[in-house]
């Protein structure tokens, strides 16, 4: 099984006096059941110096080591909330790129990917906890988390499938393997068959 390199989520518990990385089970279940193995992707290696300044070698270090396949770029936080993960996460697509790895960006993921590419993200109405229909080359019913949407389409993407009313839902890259998807796959009762055949394309066996 290939090693994907996962980002994680920020939770801040200011009673416990704790800042700490997390993941939903169901999403290593998913890319488990998908065919990879993931390594959750710790914040804190993207380290801030007393100057100020900011040192990615332990990040690039750690990632030397792993050799992952591929990344995801999970859900939970909005871009501006956690200057760490913001951080890895633009890290994680510049070292990507760099070495032609496949990406999938979930959500704030797909976000992250957005803005990496010069797209703003706008406020949005009737996306947060509900379900949707796509309309594109990706169709069916998901479900909706998410309480901003891309502005425009990234330089250099594709729209693969938008919403009811027009925000883009699905995008993909011209000439990277990458693809940003707005719903959660790991969040359905049931994964969804699409959903993990699309993975395996992006990532290959």
């Amino acid at each position: 099984m290939r090693v994907v390199a996962v980002s994680q989520r920020v939770d801040i518990f200011p009673d416990r006096n704790e800042v700490r990385d997390a993941l939903d089970q169901r999403l290593i279940t998913f890319l488990l059941m998908a065919g990879y193995i993931p390594f959750p992707v710790p914040n804190g290696l993207y380290r801030v110096l007393p100057d100020g300044q900011f040192d990615s070698k332990l990040l690039e270090e750690w990632l030397t080591r792993l050799k992952p396949h591929a990344y995801v770029l999970s859900g939970g936080n909005d871009i501006g909330q956690c200057i760490s993960r913001d951080l890895v996460e633009v890290w994680l697509l510049d070292h990507a790129r760099l070495h032609k790895a496949p990406v999938l960006g979930i959500c704030r993921g797909m976000q992250v990917m957005a803005n990496f590419a010069g797209t703003e993200l706008l406020p949005i109405q009737g996306h947060l906890r509900t379900r949707h229909h796509l309309f594109g080359e990706i169709t069916g019913e998901v479900n909706s988390f998410h309480a901003f949407a891309l502005a425009a389409c990234p330089a250099g993407f594709e729209v693969l499938a938008k919403s009811e009313n027009g925000e883009i839902e699905a995008i993909r890259h011209r000439s990277l393997f990458w693809e940003g998807w707005m719903w959660h796959p790991e969040r359905e009762e049931q994964f969804s068959t699409i959903d993990l055949d699309r993975i395996k394309m992006l990532f290959g066996g």
